[in-house]
């Protein structure tokens, strides 16, 4: 943006300036030929009035025509202009190298031409070094315009820069950033109404995570008298069964009330290192039964992720349980946490069949599953800031990619 106004002045700068530079070359280059004809008129007139028609005085070339045919001074043609000017006029005509001015005179014998020679070069002296002056100037005005231009576009564009990283971090996840207002008072004005909206998003979250303690207050009434209606029936069999589906029932609700919880109190983080390496020794139990060989690659270090920990073994899970579900048995497998570009990418690699593109929607799937394993690990990498990617290398199988910022 910066750029764009920056060309912009310079461009309206120079159309001003072109506007206005070349009519007043166009007008010293007239003042110089004027003043110039001035002179040259001016000791036309003084050799015809001096005494003898005397043309040693002269600061110009200056030739007199005598009536009797003779000429003094410097030598020139006896021209039409010369002819004319014999009746009795004044003349000015141009010639090759310049111009002539042409002055009669009285003289005893009759009428004498007086003819005063300006040369181009007099007619625009001072014109070139006038209109260099005239072109530097244009150039440092274009200059000080971008200048000035630059300087402002900054003082617009800083401000908006500031918004764009501030609305990139609400994005991912961040509902601590605020917009610091400055700038023009349109830029101001939004700064201000991102502000409200964050805040509004907070006030909503807090809403909501009131409203899943509410509901979990709610339904702990009803289940207890559920589960006592069970424990009062005569048939043990009976009350068993209604038990464990009083049970089953009680467990479905507080998982969806942490989970509702979970994503209301915002982005966790966690140690990616050590969680990778612990859903892959969980998994590596029934790979040695299947006769898998598995490749793993950690780093030394902790790598801290902006995901929750259960979130993201959520994500290991579902790429691994998608290896064993969609490969044969023995087909090998690698992992891979690396650091990369300020995050962390985490990759799965398989010598399976390989998939399509069309596995990353959601809800499909080639092995007769649900589809949702891919999606699990598109929603972890994208709470963050992340992304998935999904790839079939050159030798065959399967590469699935998940980039994780980190915390």
């Amino acid at each position: 943006m910066r750029r764009w106004l920056a060309l912009l002045v310079a461009a309206t700068t120079s159309v001003v300036l072109i506007a206005l530079l070349v009519p007043m070359a166009l007008l010293i280059r007239a003042v110089a030929e004027n003043g110039a004809m001035s002179r040259a008129t001016a000791a036309a007139e003084s050799v015809a009035l001096a005494p003898n028609l005397s043309v040693d005085q002269a600061p110009l070339p200056v030739t007199v025509f005598l009536p009797d045919g003779r000429t003094t001074g410097v030598p020139a043609p006896r021209s039409d202009a010369v002819r004319l000017a014999a009746t009795g006029r004044s003349v000015t005509a141009a010639v090759d190298g310049g111009r002539e001015v042409l002055v009669s005179a009285q003289s005893p014998g009759g009428t004498a031409v007086v003819r005063v020679f300006v040369a181009d070069a007099e007619l625009m002296r001072g014109v070139p070094q006038a209109w260099l002056g005239l072109l530097g100037l244009g150039l440092a005005l274009v200059v000080l315009g971008i200048l000035l231009a630059d300087r402002l576009a900054l003082a617009v564009t800083r401000p908006v820069d500031g918004l764009a990283r501030v609305s990139h971090r609400l994005a991912g996840g961040d509902l601590t950033a605020r917009a610091e207002p400055g700038g023009p008072p349109e830029v101001r004005s939004v700064a201000l109404a991102l502000n409200r909206l964050a805040d509004r998003i907070d006030d909503l979250l807090a809403a909501e995570r009131e409203s899943v303690a509410d509901l979990s207050h709610r339904l702990r009434t009803p289940l207890t008298g559920l589960r006592l209606d069970a424990e009062s029936l005569r048939d043990p069999e009976e009350a068993a069964r209604l038990q464990a589906r009083a049970d089953d029932l009680e467990r479905a609700v507080s998982a969806v009330i942490a989970e509702a919880r979970r994503r209301s109190a915002g982005r966790g983080s966690c140690d990616a290192t050590a969680v990778v390496g612990e859903r892959v020794r969980f998994w590596s139990v029934l790979a040695e039964d299947q006769g898998r060989e598995v490749s793993v690659s950690l780093p030394a270090a902790p790598l801290e992720v902006a995901v929750g920990a259960e979130d993201l073994a959520a994500c290991v899970d579902a790429l691994l349980g998608n290896v064993f579900a969609h490969t044969p048995e023995g087909t090998a497998m690698a992992v891979r946490l690396t650091r990369r570009d300020g995050g962390a990418l985490l990759a799965v690699v398989d010598a399976g069949p390989g998939f399509g593109p069309s596995m990353l929607e959601r809800g499909t799937s080639g092995g007769g599953s649900t589809g949702l394993g891919l999606d699990i690990a598109r929603r972890t990498a994208e709470s963050c800031g992340g992304r998935l990617a999904v790839s079939s290398p050159v030798g065959g199988g399967a590469r699935v990619e998940v980039f994780l910022t980190v915390a």
